[in-house]
């Protein structure tokens, strides 16, 4: 793992743009089209509006989401909305959003729906954007989850042990096999359990699942902040 130290917010944001840009122009210099895959949360409000100023041929590349809370598009606990706001309606109109929400009472009916919505993105996916939770989770996927059982799709259901709503998640295998994965960690206790985690694999811990199983490269991009 590579990791990327800056001195506050800001600057990791400006960080991430230049490290996405350059690895989403990458694919493009191989591919037709590329696939960029971005986290919900706190801090992708600063940094995804810088990725909004790098000038990318964004009719080549399809964003989607890590995971997805199974609210209405429309609430503010959404990531489709934050994703929509902080960075879809910046772009060019043929820019192309896939969210992971259906119409579904819930994540588990809508399994094979969004299984094949995802089986139609550039695979396998160009750059995943992760977040790490203050107890070791990426995307939705959570200690105490199975890793050897969770999915034998794109994505997978779940309901987490502390949460008000179910969840859809981008499965293990779809993250670890990302061409580039980028992990975005601001806050001292989040940097703390990655220092933790960095020394002393957890097994129980997703972020130790991704790191042993990614064909490539984990970039961590770290500040201190919210």
């Amino acid at each position: 793992m590579q990791r990327r130290t800056y001195p506050d917010i800001e600057s990791l944001s400006q960080g991430f743009a230049d490290f996405a840009a350059a690895a989403l122009r990458d694919t493009l210099s191989r591919k037709p089209q590329a696939t960029l895959v971005v986290p919900g949360g706190g801090t992708p409000r600063h940094y995804l509006p810088a990725l909004v100023k790098c000038q990318l041929p964004w009719d080549r590349i399809t964003v989607t989401v890590s995971d997805e809370r199974w609210v209405d598009t429309n609430d503010e606990q959404s990531n489709e909305r934050l994703v929509k706001q902080c960075l879809m309606q910046h772009l060019p109109e043929h820019a192309r959003f896939v969210g992971l929400k259906t119409a579904h009472d819930n994540p588990f009916d809508a399994i094979e729906t969004i299984h094949q919505r995802l089986d139609r993105l550039p695979l396998p996916v160009s750059l995943t954007v992760l977040g790490l939770g203050e107890d070791g989770h990426i995307a939705s996927l959570f200690p105490g989850m199975n890793p050897n059982s969770l999915s034998a799709h794109h994505c997978i259901a779940v309901a987490p042990p502390i949460a008000p709503s179910l969840r859809i998640s981008l499965s293990l295998e779809i993250l670890a096999n990302s061409e580039r994965i980028a992990l975005v960690v601001a806050g001292e206790k989040k940097r703390r359990l990655l220092d933790k985690l960095t020394r002393d694999p957890d097994s129980k811990i997703p972020f130790t699942w991704l790191s042993q199983l990614a064909n490539s490269n984990i970039t961590i991009l770290e500040a201190d902040g919210n």
